[in-house]
This record gives C-alpha cells, sequence and structure tokens, in this order.
C-alpha cells in the first residue's frame, strides 16, 4: 500500500518507518530540508532505540522514501497519515495552523479513493472541522479517520508493532476495513482493533493521557504525605497496588512527569473542558501538583544545605524527562538546573543522551561530563532526576572517593535507604524517611 507520512517529527518518523518495515510503500513529509537531507543520510533527529537501524533497512530496501514535496507524495498515497506538531497556544489549548496549512496543500493532490488520517493528538471535533474543510476545497466528500497514538518514547518501536490496542475512529465502514488491513501484521495477538467514532477516538487519547498523569500526581502527592509521617511511600504503593483495582502501573513516586504529551495533553483538556462550560478542577489539580512536585529536589537540598547554596557544587544525574530519550521538553531536571543555577551553585551534569539539548539551552553554564563518576568528582552532592538503568547500581566505592561530601538527593527513589545509609551516605528520596549514616 502507497502511504504518506506529513510530519517527520518523533510520531510521524516512527509511524512511517514501521509502516515500511511491514511491507508497505511510505513516503516522509518534512518541510525543513535539512532534516529531510538528514533523513536521506541515514542521520536520526530523535534518539529512539532501534529506530536508526529500522530506518536504514527500510530505505535500502527501497520502502522508505523522504522528501519536501508534498504534492509528490501524496498524489499516489492511498492513505495520508497527518502527523505534525500541535504545540500548546498560550491559554492552554492546541495549536492547529500546522495542521490546516498542511490540509489546504494536500487537497488539490488527493486522490479519490484517498484516506487522510490524524495521527497528530488534536481536540475534540478537529477531525469533523478537517472533513469539511477538505471537502470545501476538493468539492467532494474526502474519507478523514482519526487514528491516534499511544508510543512510549523509548519503546516506540514496539508499542507501535505490539499496540494494546489500536483505536480508528471512522465515518464509513469501509474506511475502518482498510486501516485494519494495515494494521493487519500488528494485531496477529488478536489484539483490539477498536472502531468509533472520529470524536470518540480524538478523547479517547487526551482521556488516557490524562488518567495517566493523574496517577502519576496521585502517588507523588500521597509521597508528600508519607514524608510528613515518616512512612514509606514504597510500602503504601505495594500495600495499594496488589488490589486488582488498583495495580502498580504508573504509581511510583518521583519529581514529576515532563515530555511532549502529558503537560500538554493535560492543559489542552483543561481547556476542552473550559469551552464546554465544565469547571475541569481534577485536572487543573493534576497539572498544580505536577509544576510543584518538579521543585520537590531544589526545596530537599536547600533545606539541607540551610540555604546556603552559593559556591556549592552539585552533580545531576539524568536530565531527560525520562530514560530512553533525549527529549528535555518540560523535563524535571530543568526547572531543579534553574533554581540551582539562580543560587550560585556550579552543575556538574551527565546523561547518556539529552547532552546535546540541554547544552542548546544553558551553553556553557554548565560542566557536561562524560561519563557518571566524571560528574561526580568535587560535588558536595548528587541529585539525581531520571531514572537510567545507568544509575540503579552505583559504585558506591568510587563515588565515596570522588565525592567532596556524601550526600545524595535521589528524585526517582532508585537505591535502598539502609544500604545507603551502611554506606556511609546522607540519602534522601521521595516519599520515604531521609537516613544518616550512624
Amino acid at each position: 500500500m502507497k502511504i504518506a507520512v506529513v510530519g517527520t517529527g518523533y510520531v510521524g518518523l516512527v509511524t512511517g518507518t514501521c509502516f515500511a518495515d511491514s511491507g508497505n510503500d511510505v513516503t516522509c513529509v518534512d518541510i525543513d530540508q535539512r532534516k529531510i537531507d538528514a533523513l536521506r543520510q541515514g542521520q536520526i533527529p530523535i534518539f529512539e532505540p532501534g529506530l536508526a537501524e529500522m530506518v536504514e533497512h527500510n530505505c535500502q530496501a527501497g520502502r522508505l522514501h523522504f522528501t519536501t514535496d508534498l504534492a509528490a507524495a501524496v498524489r499516489p498515497a492511498r492513505i495520508i497519515y497527518l502527523a505534525v506538531g500541535t504545540p500548546q497556544s498560550a491559554d492552554g489549548s492546541a495549536d492547529l495552523s500546522a495542521l490546516w496549512s498542511v490540509a489546504d496543500q494536500l487537497a488539490p493532490h488527493l486522490r479519490q479513493d484517498a484516506v487522510v488520517v490524524v495521527k497528530s493528538t488534536v481536540p475534540v471535533g478537529t477531525n469533523v472541522q478537517l472533513w469539511q474543510r477538505l471537502e470545501n476545497a476538493t468539492g467532494r466528500s474526502c474519507d478523514v479517520a482519526s487514528n491516534p497514538e499511544f508510543l512510549k518514547e523509548g519503546a516506540a518501536i514496539d508499542d507501535f508493532t505490539k499496540p494494546d490496542r489500536v483505536v480508528v475512529g471512522v465515518r464509513r465502514q469501509p474506511v475502518a476495513d482498510v486501516l485494519k488491513r494495515l494494521f493487519a501484521p500488528f494485531l496477529r495477538t488478536d489484539k483490539p482493533f477498536l472502531v468509533m467514532s472520529p470524536e470518540s477516538a480524538e478523547l479517547t487519547k487526551y482521556v488516557a493521557n490524562a488518567m495517566l498523569a493523574t496517577k502519576i500526581s496521585f502517588i507523588n502527592q500521597m509521597a508528600n504525605l508519607c514524608e510528613s509521617y515518616a512512612a514509606d511511600i514504597n510500602d503504601v504503593r505495594r500495600g495499594i497496588g496488589h488490589d486488582s483495582r488498583i495495580g502498580f502501573a504508573f504509581l511510583f513516586p518521583g519529581v514529576g512527569y515532563g515530555g511532549s504529551c502529558f503537560p500538554k495533553d493535560v492543559r489542552a483538556m483543561i481547556s476542552t473542558f473550559r469551552h464546554n462550560g465544565i469547571e475541569p478542577r481534577l485536572l487543573e489539580a493534576v497539572d498544580w501538583i505536577n509544576e510543584q512536585q518538579k521543585q520537590v529536589l531544589f526545596a530537599k537540598i536547600e533545606q539541607h544545605f540551610a540555604g546556603k547554596l552559593k559556591g556549592k557544587t552539585i552533580a545531576i544525574w539524568g536530565l531527560a524527562f525520562k530514560p530512553r530519550t533525549d527529549d528535555v521538553r518540560e523535563a524535571p531536571a530543568l526547572v531543579l538546573i534553574d533554581a540551582l543555577l539562580a543560587q550560585g551553585v556550579t552543575l556538574r551534569v551527565h546523561d547518556p543522551e539529552a547532552m546535546e539539548n540541554v547544552r542548546a539551552s544553558y551553553g556553557d553554564r554548565l560542566h557536561y561530563a562524560a561519563d557518571k563518576l566524571e560528574a561526580i568528582e568535587g560535588a558536595d552532592a548528587l541529585a539525581i532526576a531520571t531514572e537510567w538503568t545507568d544509575f540503579r547500581t552505583p559504585p558506591l566505592e568510587e563515588m565515596r572517593e570522588r565525592m567532596k561530601s556524601l550526600v545524595i538527593f535521589d528524585g526517582r527513589n532508585l537505591y535502598d535507604p539502609p544500604q545507603m545509609r551502611d554506606e556511609g551516605f546522607v540519602y534522601y528520596s521521595i516519599g520515604r524517611p531521609p537516613v544518616t549514616p550512624q
């Protein structure tokens, strides 16, 4: 099947590459000539495990192509996926200007039987507006479907090729049939292919992310309550997680969520509620709690040093908003960096993948360490903001030799407090009592 994917960001590139890998002829389109040139040369603009190898393989097989010529990509395509950015506007709503621009450009080039599929995360009602816009431009009814993405950064290929479910919103059953054939290679284990209205599909994406964000903010606020009573959030988490009605997923306390989806989508939902005259009090609380949680590590650091931070050297392990990605959008680590720099702290930072993205924003205000041990050299304390696997088994003996003071602020609860106490560290974590050497 010939497919055009408009937008070579995270979602578009993964979508196009995975469809090509299942045997389709896919052309990915972007307005950025430099990005297209780089992709043609095998240079991937994002870090996603396995993606570079899959892109190279399908390019060599002649199934995956990259271009800036939208018309040339759309004309032969049976299916056109729209995966353009929908950034947050000043009022919290999604900015759809890129989507409308693309729609106007592709309309004259659509095949009679073309199916336009919205992959971008868009507000409820966008599909019908796009359908009307294309009808006005072409003088005929065009098939417009919604197929929201549920990709986790760091596991996107597995999520796409082994989905929990595929959701499509359509107006006509034949369109659902076309999309089911497209997804058939990924549904061989009988995972559900869920057909619904476009409005329901659009809302499903937002509701899913809002629910997951709510679970994160919930467990973080419970963790803060645990600290007030010297209780252990891990014990509490186990106590509730074994309840089959609750489970353990997304109930890991930390320093808040970030990335390109949860913050933006929660705020877009808040805007949608208000637009419909409904008070979004739950989601307002979720967003507020998350922003407050990003301040937790700094508050612990400031309290430990009695507010005397100027001149201190602090190491930070982890800059990306989560492991297995180089994405630093809305990353809790950046909130910590800003707060510490404002207090005159010298920062030595390390992340396996996100260093260059941080360097682009902070320049020479930070020391970028080649590895985790270089980062802690002479440090008065270590703060951990991202739970990379590389950080889970710390080289404690070398850390004792390199650090000026044996103090750790663990924003991801990677270590066992009694062990850290026995190893001679002052250890702070989230929702657990701090420990000091005996």
